[in-house]
């Protein structure tokens, strides 16, 4: 049965139980660890049959806080309450055997494992550290990352992980996002190559790169939710307290986008992750493989049970989500058009005025007229 999708209407009111309101903290914990894992793509792990493993390679003067933040939203995922057991997720720090890797702060970090078997891990994660201790590592470092890439293993450039991976010659013809502080040395080292700055994190293929800070958590709940299902993911969420821009939460955004009830669980995971990739949208055949199945299998699905392709309906959500930002704040549209994964505000404006009727800034005057009466 199909879908309408309709962006200027309520989307499904049934709203799943790991979002309802609860006024009990514990209760809502207890409600997550109850529902149902949901796994939505093939993985390579063999490591105590967990949903989800992370090899975590750190450059010298490395960001703690990445390290901490990614680890602790799998601490949350991998058990129920707060028992902190790595079952349902795993987590290694790789690198030279008996070596410590000394964070930016000062504070040493043993290496838990040696460079080997890249295939038990799902993402390997490269930390990277001060931009002028980046070759100050053992040359085995260097070739693991290009024994990773091998093997097929999706590679993380976290914060100035994203320099080593281009140094490393990993992210040709890909797009990485940096940090508005490193986008000028981004541009300087590898003129050739293309750079963001205005979102969060970037899914380029195979390779993800995250600017950091606090964005660290929200790419590591996208991974949880991609590989343990929603209640994972919002556990992380809840339990880390995390905002996303202008603070509002995560699970709030879903809220403003409404819900749909979808049948197949391929499409149900895509508009999940096309809601959590706004402001720098996936490409179609991203999206494809991260919930398993070919560009055109996808297409078909989405005709089949929404009667529109993929990309429309991308579009739609991200034309839906601008006009909640219009309606429920003051941003500026350049800022909504950005937020929305819009190039600019003019491309952002005439898809706007195409879907409504009217140009963004108008119906944001007649609204703000309509309630001062």
């Amino acid at each position: 049965m199909r879908a309408s999708v309709n962006p200027d209407s309520q989307f499904h009111d049934a709203v799943e139980p790991v979002e309802s309101e609860i006024s009990s903290g514990n209760e809502i914990i207890d409600r997550l660890d109850r529902s149902p894992a949901v796994k939505s793509r093939k993985r390579n792990s063999t490591d105590n049959n967990a949903e989800l493993s992370i090899g975590f390679l750190l450059w010298p003067r490395f960001p703690l806080f990445s390290l901490a933040g990614f680890c602790d939203a799998l601490r949350h995922a991998a058990d129920v309450g707060d028992q902190s057991r790595p079952l349902r997720c795993s987590w290694k720090i790789v690198g030279v055997e008996h070596e410590q890797v000394i964070a930016s702060c000062g504070i040493p970090v043993s290496v838990q494992e040696s460079l080997s078997a890249p295939e038990q891990f799902d993402y390997l994660v490269v930390i990277g550290g001060l931009l002028s201790h980046m070759e100050q590592v053992d040359k085995r470092y260097w070739q693991y990352l290009h024994q990773v890439a091998e093997a097929g293993i999706p590679i993380i450039g976290m914060c100035t992980g994203s320099f080593i991976l281009a140094q490393a010659g990993l992210l040709d013809d890909r797009v990485a996002c940096v940090h508005a502080f490193h986008f000028d040395d981004y541009r300087r080292m590898f003129p050739a190559l293309r750079v963001i700055t205005n979102a969060d994190y970037l899914i380029d293929g195979d390779r993800i790169t995250c600017a950091g800070g606090v964005s660290v958590i929200e790419l590591a709940a996208q991974l949880i939710h991609l590989h343990c299902g929603p209640d994972r993911a919002s556990k992380v969420i809840y339990q880390m307290t995390v905002t996303r821009h202008g603070g509002r939460p995560f699970v709030e955004r879903r809220k403003a986008l409404g819900y749909f009830t979808l049948n197949d669980v391929s499409i149900r995971h895509c508009v999940m992750l096309m809601e959590e990739n706004l402001e720098a949208p996936l490409t179609i055949a991203t999206l494809a493989e991260l919930v398993g199945v070919s560009v055109r299998q996808l297409g078909r699905k989405f005709q089949d049970e929404l009667d529109i392709a993929p990309q429309e309906f991308y579009r739609l959500m991200r034309l839906r989500y601008a006009r909640w930002l219009l309606l429920t704040t003051d941003k500026a549209i350049t800022a909504i058009a950005y937020e929305c994964g819009f190039a600019d505000a003019s491309h952002f404006i005439r898809g706007f005025k195409q879907v409504y009727g009217v140009p963004p800034a108008k119906l944001r005057s007649a609204v703000s007229d309509h309630t001062s009466e």
